[in-house]
This record gives C-alpha cells, structure tokens and sequence, in this order.
C-alpha cells in the first residue's frame, strides 16, 4: 500500500492523507475516515491511521482527513468548512485511481458526528453554507458518534464540547444547531449505520439509538449496531468485532 499527504487549503489543518491498496488496476471506491476528540485541537487524524491500514488493505481507498479544531482555527463554521472541503476535495483531484461515485464516511465521536453531517449535506437547506456537495457519500458509519449536538449540550457531553463547537447554547445560537446536529437535518436518504458499545462512558448510547429512531420513523434506511461490552475506544481497534461489522457491510453500499 502507498499513503499521499495531500492538502484541500491552505491552512496547515486544511490536509489528509491517502491511502492506497497495493496493486491497483482498477478505480476504487475511497472511505473517508474523520477522527474524533470532542472537536479538540489536541487530537488529530492519527488516531485513524490503524483504520486507514485496515482499509486498504481489503482493497478501498481511505481519505483520512484533518480539519481546524476548537482551541487552534476551528470551531463554527471553520470546522464544518473543512470536513465538506476535504469531501468535496476528492472529486477536484480527478483522480483515476478514486471512485468517487462509490464514497463511504465513517466517524469516530466527534468524527461521527461530522460523518453522519457530511452525509446529510444534501437535505440543508438551498441557501445555508455547504450546502449542493460535490462528492455525496453513499453510505455513513457514526462509531460513538454525537449524533444530537442539543442532547449533548443539554447533558453535558464532553463537558462544554457542544457549545464549545457551535460557539454557544442552543438558545443562543439555533440556527448553527439546526445546520449541523444530524438529528436536526433528518430525513437525508443516505443509509446511516451507527455503531456503538454498551460500555461506552464517553458518549452515551443514547445518542445513537435516538437518531437512528428518528431516522427509520422518518423512512431513512438507518441501522444501529450495538457492540455488547465495548466502550468508546474499542469501536477503533482494527482487531475488534466492532470495526469488523462496519468492514463486513461496506460491500453491500460500495
């Protein structure tokens, strides 16, 4: 396998890394890795590196990107800027290795928040910012993912991550919720499989099992996977079963 550093801007966040399967003949489908870390600069796109590996080795291409962060340049809107740009980046390589009609997101916590976001794009409004993408996602996979950014200000998950990110509370800042909480923006006709450990003490399960409710009541394929004994780290870990479930369905969408 090969891995390219590759930049979508021009701000030293604005990067991501390819990786490539070892002998390629044929394009092939590219699954965009988005890490998590509650939004937090101090956290970066190395934590997927073991996923990106596993990745390519069965054959896909994975986008492993990085975005601005709250504490460094991020936070609203540079935050959600990047992730649509790194996206959308995939159809501006014109790359014949890629193909970009065969795109999956898969999100770790924070990260899953912005891959269930990324694969909702085409339900914001016409008007609103990153809306029209150029690269639509066939498929999401939130792992632990914050799904319902009101719930998790509301509970206090993360602390003040939520806030922190959308640069207040929902009463204060309703519009920056409703453009970027998956939950606001449902249905999206995109399937979303959201993976999540009964063990998690990081991001409550909670989070999943409402979203995917709500998806499914407003007729989206949404699927919940519920990983017996896993906490919010194990979902990442190449080796377990979590991560298996989400290699295991990838062919049935790409």
């Amino acid at each position: 396998m090969t891995t390219e550093r590759l930049d979508y801007g021009a701000h030293e966040d604005q990067v991501g890394d390819l990786w490539l399967p070892a002998g390629l003949v044929d394009p092939v489908p590219v699954v965009v890795l988005i890490h998590g870390g509650f939004w937090l600069q101090q956290f970066d796109l190395g934590l997927m590196d073991p996923l990106a590996e596993s990745l390519a080795r069965a054959g896909y291409a994975a986008w492993n990107i990085e975005y601005r962060r709250v504490g460094g340049a991020g936070g609203y809107p540079q935050t959600f800027d990047d992730v649509a740009a790194a996206v959308d980046h995939l159809a501006v390589l014109d790359d014949d290795r890629l193909d970009v009609a065969r795109v999956a997101v898969v999100g770790h916590s924070a990260g899953g928040h912005l891959a269930a976001w990324v694969a909702s794009r085409g339900a914001l409004p016409d008007d609103a910012p990153w809306a029209d993408p150029a690269v639509r996602p066939v498929v999401a996979f939130p792992q632990a993912g914050v799904l319902d950014l009101v719930a998790c200000a509301e509970n206090r998950v993360g602390g003040t991550a939520c806030p922190d990110l959308l640069r207040g509370t929902p009463a204060q800042e309703p519009e920056h919720y409703a453009l970027t909480s998956p939950i606001e923006l449902l249905p999206i006709g995109v399937p979303v499989i959201a993976v999540h450990g009964d063990d998690d003490g990081n991001v409550p399960l909670a989070q999943s099992e409402t979203y995917v409710d709500r998806a499914v009541a407003a007729g989206d394929p949404a699927e919940l996977v519920v990983v017996d004994g896993a906490d919010h780290f194990d979902v990442i870990d190449p080796a377990h079963e979590s991560w298996t479930a989400i290699l295991d369905r990838l062919p049935d969408h790409l």
